[in-house]
């Protein structure tokens, strides 16, 4: 059964390695290697996060010379903004609320009594 891209999208980024290194390409290409550095696991591990990035359309991997590159590709970042922002409401809604409720005079014992 073939998946979605929200989904795929969503399942790439449940793990923090693969959102880190999202992170880290959002300040340019860099190599497997470079990619690994921070993270106490093999390239192995790292490369298959990769692939699960790329599969998903976040990242794309090219060859220079030597060296095969992996490059940010936001563009199914838009559908996950897009999705969220259909919830934006509630949220601003509870926000409003808090907004009112706080602009409300306090009111003590004393303003009770009288």
């Amino acid at each position: 059964m073939p998946t979605d891209q929200l989904s795929s999208t969503f399942a790439a980024l449940a793990d923090p390695t693969r959102r880190a290194i999202l992170a880290r390409l959002a300040d340019g290409e860099a190599g497997v290697s470079e990619l690994a550095e921070p993270f106490e696991m093999s390239l192995q591990a790292v490369s298959k996060h990769l692939k699960v990035l790329e599969q998903a359309g976040l990242i794309s991997r090219g060859r220079t010379r030597q060296w095969r590159l992996c490059r940010l590709d936001a563009t199914p970042l838009a559908g996950v903004a897009d999705w969220v922002g259909q919830y934006r409401r509630f949220w601003e809604a509870g926000s409003d609320r808090l907004d009112e409720h706080l602009q409300q005079p306090r009111r003590t014992g004393e303003e009770h009594e009288h």
